[in-house]
């Protein structure tokens, strides 16, 4: 019953999440339209008086309109990921549980020394072990991939920061599944520039968290490499 409440939760925090992210696509088109103000940029002309070719007032509501909505899906972001952790814990409980049962067998120790040499000899931090969240399925959308980077170019911030050609995006900071993935990969990169970011990813069946901050190069983007959407 806490299982099936936990991801009823979860599920219906993905949908407001979809939603806030819908709107703010719509405010960064809005605001990154040609000719347009952008996120960030100036609202005076070069002689420092208001440009009259924009409707200030409007620009400023709708980027502090972005930012609420930004802050607004980081908190429902942290309650997502709290009630995954918690889906996790109730899947494994089960199986620790079975493991401490099994003391009182023949042959316990050797069993107990697999289990403990199977978590000790499994990377701590950059590759998650079979066993754990990113294997077992807890949430489909939280552990399958959305999409394969099929092209990257050497020495831009995909692949300083540790992406690989082939590598298939299970998280990348915020977007994890659902609709306009392309769409909000993209602004997730233009609102999140030069801040890192947390990345997983699936390579040669390992599951692996990495860092990546999008950020300014000699190339084109914020990334230098190209998401083709499973």
């Amino acid at each position: 019953m806490v299982r099936a409440n936990l991801k009823a939760e979860t599920m219906t925090l993905i949908e407001k999440r979809s939603a806030l992210e819908d709107e703010m696509d719509a405010i960064i088109s809005r605001l990154c339209q040609p000719n347009g103000p952008g996120l960030s940029g100036n609202l005076v002309d070069s002689e420092g008086f208001p440009r009259t070719d924009i409707d200030i007032p409007v620009v400023l509501a709708e980027r502090r309109r972005l930012s609420e909505l930004r802050n607004d899906r980081n908190s429902i972001m942290d309650k997502i990921n709290e009630n995954i952790q918690l889906l996790h814990s109730v899947r494994l409980s089960p199986v620790w549980s079975s493991v401490k049962d099994s003391d009182n067998g023949a042959g316990s120790n050797s069993q107990n020394s697999s289990v403990v040499n199977v978590v000790s000899s499994a990377p701590s931090h950059d590759i998650v072990p079979r066993y754990s969240s990113a294997a077992m399925d807890v949430d489909v959308i939280v552990s399958k991939p959305f999409a394969v980077i099929d092209e990257i170019t050497d020495a831009s911030p995909a692949a300083e920061d540790g992406l690989q050609l082939g590598d298939q995006i299970v998280k990348f900071g915020n977007v994890e599944a659902g609709d306009n993935l392309l769409g909000r990969l993209a602004t997730e990169g233009q609102i999140n520039q030069g801040h890192a970011k947390p990345v997983v990813i699936v390579r040669q069946g390992a599951t692996i968290n990495l860092s990546v901050t999008p950020r300014p190069w000699r190339g084109r983007g914020l990334l230098g490499c190209h998401f083709r959407i499973l």
